[in-house]
């Protein structure tokens, strides 16, 4: 299995479908993660993270809470250098990654079309190949936009011998590369089918979105002998609260409004790394900033055309 694409037998319940995507990620990570050094829990009164508990670990969102921005949209922005798609298609993922962004509202019709999109840019490439690729634009688009807060989280629960997990939407290559780039022990993310190392433009369940990320989290923490309410999970976004909601240490890290109010009715942790102005327009979703470069990027190429 790999990851990249989003179609899905339309005969599965969405439950079964985040099951199926969830258990799909959990199983694709742990191939991949690397082992993490274990240390023993020190006497006295615990602090949190709690040194040498193998039985914790912390699970980050990537988009908005470890990274500045869409990680898909970064990625694409390089595929596109690389003559993936053209210029028409550019504009297109833009906007159908704006309006998701902003509208906050998952309408199958649009969403099939945003899939279907970003299915045709990769059906038929190597999976060797994109991972490769994604080890470039890591440098060119991605390692300048770590946030160092949520980074400096992350390593605390390294230092204290857990591992600690992506979990996002991104294709599980791209995760993956970002995740060992930065150190961490794995990522779970959208897994996609490939036959013989070579994508088939199927989704293997669904996008590793909302429901699906707890699904992934919990298949994941069967299979690693964790105890949920030890671990740790961190995210942007109010569509993560199930995520959040599964261990006994939830924090809203650069939270939307729904995120921000839902955190502080259950008294979770908030940490808020952007700038004070960034800070003050909470009500705007964060990753809004993606259409603000889609609106840039449609901008740039009508005025290319005019002078042409």
């Amino acid at each position: 299995m790999a990851a990249l694409g989003w179609l899905t037998p339309r005969r599965r319940s969405a439950t079964a479908r985040s099951v199926l995507a969830g258990e799909a990620s959990a199983e694709a990570a742990r191939k991949s993660s690397q082992e993490v050094e274990e240390t023993s829990a020190p006497g006295g009164e615990p602090v949190f993270p709690v040194l040498g508990d193998d039985k914790a670990a912390a699970f980050f969102d990537l988009d908005n809470t470890v990274m500045q921005g869409a990680s898909l949209f970064h990625f694409g922005r390089g595929l596109y250098k690389r003559k993936f798609f053209e210029t028409r298609d550019l504009a297109r993922f833009a906007w159908q990654q704006a309006w998701f962004r902003l509208a906050g509202i998952e309408d199958p019709e649009h969403m099939q079309e945003a899939r279907d999109s970003a299915l045709s840019i990769v059906q038929g490439h190597r999976v060797s190949e994109l991972m490769s690729i994604g080890e470039e634009i890591y440098d060119e688009y991605m390692a300048e936009r770590i946030w160092p807060g949520t980074r400096a989280l992350a390593q605390a629960h390294l230092d204290a011998g857990q591992k600690v997990w992506l979990v996002t939407a991104a294709p599980v290559e791209i995760a993956g590369v970002i995740a060992r780039r930065l150190g961490l022990t794995g990522a779970l993310g959208t897994v996609a089918e490939s036959v013989d190392g070579v994508y088939t433009g199927k989704l293997v369940g669904e996008p590793l979105h909302g429901p699906a990320k707890a699904e992934a989290v919990r298949a994941l923490a069967s299979a690693e002998g964790l105890d949920l309410n030890r671990c740790a999970a961190y995210s942007d976004s109010h569509n993560d609260i199930p995520m959040l909601s599964l261990v006994g240490h939830p924090y809203a890290i650069n939270p939307d409004a729904k995120l921000r109010r839902h955190a502080r009715n259950l008294d979770w942790r908030l940490r808020d790394y952007r700038t004070g102005r960034k800070a003050a327009k909470v009500g705007i979703p964060a990753a809004a900033g993606v259409g603000a470069v889609a609106g840039g990027t449609a901008a740039a190429i009508a005025l290319h055309r005019r002078r042409r």
